[in-house]
C-alpha cells in the first residue's frame, strides 16, 4: 500500500470491509491453477526492521491553496497510508490550482518523499523552473520505507468524509493510477503482480478496495485452486512499487530537468516567504503539524519485518490484519497501524504476532498445495 499497512482505504480499523461479491468463483490463469511457492518465515531469515509514521488526517488529505504574503501556497499533504499511491493524483490537483492561480515562472517544493517529487516533476512538465527544499532526503523520508502497494490505505475516517473531498480523492485515484501504469518496468522499480485476499467471511465477499475500474480481473478463487489455510479467496492484480529505486529515479528525472534539491529545515511560514518565485507547495506530510499548526495530523506507526528475498514469490498475500509483499530487496511482513504513536522503535511483541500469523498462512499453504516448490 501507499502506507506500511493494508488497511482499509476509507475506514478507521485495520481490517477489510466485505462487500457482496459481483463475480463468480473462476480460474485465475486460464483453467490452470498457479503454483505459488510458499514464503520461507523463521526469525534466521529477518534481515531488517523498518518503522515509519503515516501523516493521517481524520477528514483525510489536504490540497488547498491560500497566499502568503506575495506568495501562492498550496498545501499537498496528509496522505496517511496512501502517500505513494495517490501522490501522482494529488499532485495533479495542486497543481491545477497553481494554475487557477495563474502562477508561472519558479516555485518552490518543500518536502522530498513521494508526494514532494510527485508534485516536483508535475511542476517541470508544466514548464516551471523547481527547487526542492527538505530537512530529510531518501532514504530518510517515511515513503522509503512504505511497502507501496497502489492502494488508498488509512486515508479517513468515513464519517468525515464530504462530497468535495470525495470528488477530490476520486479524481487522485484515476489519475494517480494512470501516472504509474505509465511508470512500470525496471527502471522505476513500478509492476503489476497478483495479490491473494484471504478471508473466512461468507462465500463471495470482496474486499472494498475503492473505485472497481482500477482493479482489473478481480475474481474469486475458486475452492478447488485455492491453496491457502482460507475459506475464500479474491484475486487482483495490483500495482506495486519498490521506493529505493522508484525515489531514486524520480530524484534523477528532476535533476536531468533542471531541478535543484537544497536541504533545510524551516521553522514558521514566514520562513518560506523569502524563497525565491511565486509558488511554495507545502508537501511536508507530518511536518505540516508543527510548521503550519495542523493539529488534526496524527501520526500512525507502521512496522515492517523484512525476510532475505525469495525470488521464487512472485504473488502478495493480504488478510484482515497482515499482509506480505515480495520484493527484489526483501520479503516486506507488515500489519500494524499505531495510532498516535510516534515511537520509532520497532515493537518487537507485533512482531511475534505478525510472524506467527504470516507462519501459519504459508505453513498451512504448503499443507494444502504439496506441490508447491519447498522454501
Amino acid at each position: 500500500m501507499g502506507g506500511t499497512a493494508a488497511v482499509v482505504a476509507l475506514g478507521s480499523r485495520c481490517a477489510a470491509r466485505l462487500q457482496p461479491a459481483a463475480v463468480e468463483p473462476r480460474s485465475s490463469a486460464g483453467g490452470r491453477a498457479r503454483r505459488l511457492a510458499p514464503v520461507d518465515v523463521t526469525p534466521e531469515r529477518i534481515i531488517r526492521r523498518t518503522v515509519g509514521l503515516r501523516p493521517f488526517r481524520p477528514s483525510g488529505f489536504v490540497v488547498s491553496a491560500e497566499s502568503l504574503g506575495d506568495k501562492l501556497l498550496v498545501h499537498n499533504y496528509g496522505h496517511g497510508g496512501a502517500g505513494v499511491t495517490l501522490s501522482w493524483g494529488t499532485a495533479e490537483l495542486a497543481a491545477d490550482l497553481v494554475r487557477e492561480g495563474g502562477r508561472t515562472g519558479s516555485a518552490a517544493v518543500i518536502g522530498c518523499g513521494a508526494v514532494g517529487l510527485a508534485t516536483a516533476r508535475v511542476l517541470q512538465n508544466r514548464g516551471f523552473d523547481v527547487t526542492i527544499y527538505a530537512r530529510e532526503l531518501p532514504p530518510g523520508t517515511t515513503s522509503s520505507v512504505a511497502g507501496a502497494m497502489w492502494y488508498p490505505a488509512y486515508i479517513v475516517d468515513r464519517a468525515r468524509r464530504t462530497p468535495a473531498w470525495d470528488a477530490q480523492f476520486e479524481s487522485a485515484q484515476k489519475a494517480a493510477h494512470r501516472a504509474f501504469q505509465g511508470l512500470v518496468g525496471p527502471d522505476y522499480g513500478v509492476r503489476w503482480e497478483q495479490d491473494y485476499f484471504l478471508s473466512e467471511s461468507s462465500e463471495g465477499a470482496l474486499p472494498d478496495w475503492g473505485l472497481p475500474e482500477l482493479y482489473p480481473d478481480r475474481h474469486v478463487l475458486p475452492a478447488s485452486e485455492n491453496p491457502f489455510p482460507a475459506a475464500h479467496v479474491v484475486v487482483d492484480n495490483m500495482i506495486f512499487i519498490e521506493p529505493p529505486t522508484y525515489l531514486r529515479a524520480l530524484m534523477r528525472d528532476f535533476r536531468l530537468a533542471g531541478g535543484r534539491i537544497v536541504v533545510r529545515d524551516f521553522a514558521t511560514p514566514a520562513d518560506l516567504v523569502a524563497l525565491p518565485g511565486s509558488v511554495v507547495m507545502n508537501c511536508t506530510g507530518l511536518g505540516a503539524r508543527e510548521l503550519f499548526g495542523d493539529r488534526e495530523l496524527t501520526p500512525v506507526k507502521g512496522q515492517l519485518t523484512v525476510l532475505l528475498p525469495q525470488p521464487e514469490v512472485d504473488y502478495s498475500v493480504v488478510t484482515e490484519e497482515l499482509y506480505m509483499f515480495p520484493r527484489s530487496d526483501g520479503v516486506l511482513l507488515g500489519g500494524t497501524h499505531e495510532r498516535g504513536v510516534e515511537t520509532m522503535e520497532p515493537d518487537l511483541e507485533a512482531e511475534k504476532r505478525i510472524l506467527a500469523g504470516q507462519r501459519a498462512i504459508f505453513q498451512g499453504m504448503k499443507s494444502r498445495n504439496p506441490a508447491s516448490p519447498s522454501p
